[in-house]
């Protein structure tokens, strides 16, 4: 017997990884690619899919917490908790959600605090779809930071499909991801987890994807591999059956129109051993796209370590950190760096900071920039592990990274996590039409020259950071 769900547990590895096959036949339609075709072949009957079935539409979303009047009046992508129920407005058949952990309400954390009723209203609209018979599958951490919380019990209790994933046990990380996958048509991947402080009190970022069902049912096999994993003795096969592969990946993207625009895009995951044969790397995607930057590189993200981060001693993993700093001194890219800091920042980022700081030469042609934002606590102070930008994203003149990791060694090596890397061209027919990476760029610039947004030596010390200057 399944502790977690009351379910009988009678099935072996091999048996839920049969199922996950019959859970992806449901989900595949005709336009699903085949083995035989030459890749020119298979990227021609790709495009022709996603033309005939398809109208894909990609929006950035994004949490601006509360009293960040700067960001609120220069609002770049659509409110996440809108997007949000949408989302689950336009469910019709099932909802799959990964996500670190749940706490979308605010007696999950002991907090009394009116900030917290949009979480209440996720968490009510996913009720809602179970009332109306749309199937509601959960793939979350075995580890939760909110270990109080009753709000998978609550939706198992009405009949949601709930498994804990052991990754700790399995790689040694933790279920880090963050998405959705709708009707297996519509997507949300970004930053913000399952929780009510997401929307009201951290400032993330994401991307939702309308009326894409290729790129929904690629993600999908990654939320099958959790799926597969969740049970009560769970075991990383040697080999990834075939139906978990994937045709989709940064050698062959999925290739079409999104809103007039042509696009590329891909899923990237992590660990190595969640990524079937075909899925690239999550940190294959984010060198890949270091790699071919001429122009610029800006990246936004919570946590920035050239280290490990969850292993003691700390070994030094310099893989990003040079890519950054190869950009920057050998082909002239300017290269921005955006870190978070708030009151649980480990302070020993710091020198790591200044070391990439040290190099920016604009005289030699050197540009490497890096800042700190910080969120204003004011009257939050009540609201615990708030009031952050946790946002995981890059861009470059190429292509736009929307990412559920932060940037050190363990997010890549042994917690689970997933990347979408897209690309698009300008339409000279569409000129108010903006790219998807022009579009998250002035989200970026708007971040970086905003007040929240300070240089490694403040002018003066903020008590909303750990760090003092």
């Amino acid at each position: 017997m399944d502790s977690r769900t009351g379910r009988p547990e009678v099935l072996g590895v091999l048996g839920l990884l049969a199922l996950s096959f019959l859970s992806l036949v449901h989900f595949l339609g005709p336009c699903q690619p085949v083995d035989g075709p030459s890749q020119s072949q298979g990227l021609h009957r790709e495009a022709a899919c996603l033309t005939q079935q398809d109208a894909c539409r990609i929006t950035l979303v994004e949490s601006i917490p509360q009293d960040l009047w700067w960001s609120v009046a220069d609002r770049s992508a659509q409110p996440l908790a809108q997007a949000w129920l949408q989302l689950l407005n336009m469910a019709q058949e099932s909802v799959h959600v990964a996500s670190f952990y749940w706490s979308l309400t605010g007696r999950d954390i002991g907090v009394n605090d009116s900030s917290s009723q949009l979480g209440e209203t996720i968490l009510q609209e996913l009720q809602r779809l179970l009332d109306r018979n749309v199937s509601l599958a959960v793939a979350t951490s075995a580890s939760s930071l909110a270990p109080n919380s009753t709000d998978l019990q609550g939706l198992a209790a009405r009949g949601a499909q709930v498994r804990q994933v052991p990754m700790r046990q399995l790689t040694g990380g933790v279920l880090h991801s963050k998405f959705w996958v709708v009707d297996g048509r519509h997507i949300y991947v970004g930053s913000a987890n399952m929780d009510w402080r997401a929307l009201t009190q951290v400032k993330e970022l994401g991307v939702v994807i309308h009326n894409c069902s290729r790129l929904a049912q690629d993600l999908e096999k990654t939320f099958q591999t959790y799926w597969a994993l969740g049970t009560a003795r769970p075991e990383l096969p040697k080999h990834w059956p075939h139906n978990f592969s994937t045709h989709i990946n940064r050698l062959r993207p999925l290739r079409g129109r999104f809103g007039g625009l042509l696009t590329t895009a891909y899923f990237s995951a992590s660990p190595p051993v969640l990524c079937p044969r075909g899925r690239t790397r999550d940190l294959d995607a984010l060198l890949t796209e270091l790699g071919h930057a001429r122009e610029f590189i800006y990246v936004s993200v919570m946590e920035y370590f050239p280290t490990t981060r969850f292993r003691h001693p700390a070994r030094y993993w310099p893989v990003l950190d040079t890519a950054l700093r190869t950009a920057a001194v050998s082909r002239g890219v300017r290269v921005r760096l955006l870190v978070s800091c708030w009151l649980n920042t480990d302070p020993s980022m710091f020198p790591f900071l200044r070391s990439l700081q040290a190099l920016s030469h604009p005289a030699a042609g050197i540009s490497l920039d890096v800042k700190v934002y910080i969120v204003p606590v004011g009257n939050h102070s009540n609201i615990p592990f708030s009031r952050v930008n946790h946002s995981k994203f890059m861009v470059t003149e190429r292509a736009a990274y929307v990412g559920t990791s932060n940037w050190s060694e363990d997010y890549f090596s042994s917690t689970s996590g997933v990347g979408l890397v897209l690309s698009q061209k300008a339409n000279s027919s569409q000129p108010g039409v903006l790219t998807v990476q022009e579009q998250l760029r002035r989200l970026f610039e708007r971040d970086w020259s905003s007040p929240y947004a300070v240089g490694l030596d403040p002018p003066t010390p903020s008590k909303d950071c750990v760090w003092r200057g």
